[in-house]
């Protein structure tokens, strides 16, 4: 009889823990101390894994972030949805985005300097996990929350100070990166994430132009708009996808996706979020989102404000012919803190990035 009772309440905890919802947490600041109280991933068999009801998704060219690979995942409350918008959607109260970062182990259990595909779940025993970020939706606005993984990747905990890691990432040739990986304070959070000057947090990455793609579901491959819109975390997507503005995919352009399209792609997904007509950068004049023409604002032939050392001695920021001239290569490739851009997020510079940047200024017409 004592064995049925333990069996069955075993049982009816297993089928508890199958239902529960993640934390709605509308308002107030008593944030969990720990990742798995928000109950948005699951560690089962082997992996970490978005809860259920829990989505995941991907962005055709994401944020570099010293190569960290990212596992992305979204939650709304039952019964809501988020609105669409080209720019930015309107997300219900309650809605709590995760991105967690890690690195893959090769078989000697070092880390990988590689690019990432896309990911639906993580196994444990391949990768170290770093880092999770939550940004929660409340009533006062969005609210982000930095997590630090322990040593055994079994939690996550909140440390609103942040913390560093160095890092030595190999690639396929032997080659050794040393990254100094950084989890950025809460602080240094919210203001990565202030895309207008002075109006708080906002999430950069689940827009319609980084969304619009396809995504390897465990169920299928589909749309990931369309997706969202079809299981009801999304309302108002175009019919026509042909009408959806498309950033290029970076592991792999598509057909027809230009040179420009890919560099500006990358640009706005490194830069614009802070270069933009309404961004902490403003004030720079240099507008690198993807509304801004091709012209002196994007920095054609336009010399830097205030760059200091920051300019390299190059006298614009984008010199048409010549990467070597322009100030914006100068400071993408550069590891020094006082010149690089980002500021943030970064340590080492992004190899394949900047070889389709340069690619890109190279190829354009004209002189200064």
């Amino acid at each position: 009889m004592r064995t049925c009772r333990l069996l069955c309440a075993t049982l009816l905890l297993a089928a508890c823990e199958q239902l529960s919802a993640p934390l709605y947490l509308p308002s107030g600041e008593d944030y969990p101390e720990t990742l798995s109280a928000w109950g948005v991933l699951q560690q089962r068999d082997g992996q970490l894994q978005p809860a259920r009801g829990v989505l995941p998704y991907d962005l055709n060219t994401p944020l570099f972030t010293d190569y960290a690979h990212k596992l992305r995942t979204i939650w709304m409350p039952e019964g809501s949805h988020a609105r669409y918008a080209e720019e930015r959607f309107d997300y219900p109260v309650g809605s709590v985005l995760s991105k967690t970062f890690y690195y893959p182990l090769d078989a000697q259990g070092r880390l990988l300097r590689s690019e990432q595909q896309d990911a639906e779940a993580v196994q444990l025993k391949r990768v170290r996990l770093l880092e999770t970020r939550i940004l929660l939706r409340q009533e006062q606005g969005w609210v982000a929350l930095p997590y630090v993984w322990d040593e055994a990747q079994r939690e996550a905990t909140l440390d609103w100070a942040g913390a560093s890691f160095d890092l030595a990432l190999h690639d396929e040739a032997g080659e050794v990166l040393a990254v100094d990986y950084q989890v950025p304070d809460a602080n240094q959070c919210a203001g990565c994430h202030e895309e207008q000057a002075g109006k708080g947090v906002q999430p950069l990455g689940p827009k319609a132009r980084h969304l619009n793609k396809d995504f390897a579901y465990a169920d299928g491959t589909a749309n990931q708009l369309q997706h969202w819109q079809s299981i009801g975390f999304l309302q108002g997507v175009p019919a026509d996808l042909s009408s959806v503005p498309r950033n290029a995919l970076w592991s792999a352009p598509r057909e027809g996706e230009s040179l420009e399209h890919q560099a500006r792609s990358y640009l706005d997904a490194n830069c614009a979020h802070c270069h933009n007509r309404e961004g902490p950068g403003r004030t720079s004049g240099l507008y690198l989102d993807l509304d801004t023409p091709l012209s002196i604002a994007y920095g054609l032939c336009k010399q830097p404000v205030a760059a200091g050392k920051g300019s390299g001695d190059r006298l614009v920021d984008i010199h048409p012919g010549a990467p070597e001239k322009s100030v914006l290569s100068f400071r993408l490739h550069s590891t020094d803190p006082s010149i690089m851009m980002p500021e943030l997020g970064r340590s080492a510079s992004h190899r394949e990035g900047l070889e389709v940047i340069d690619r890109w200024i190279a190829s354009l017409a004209g002189d200064c």
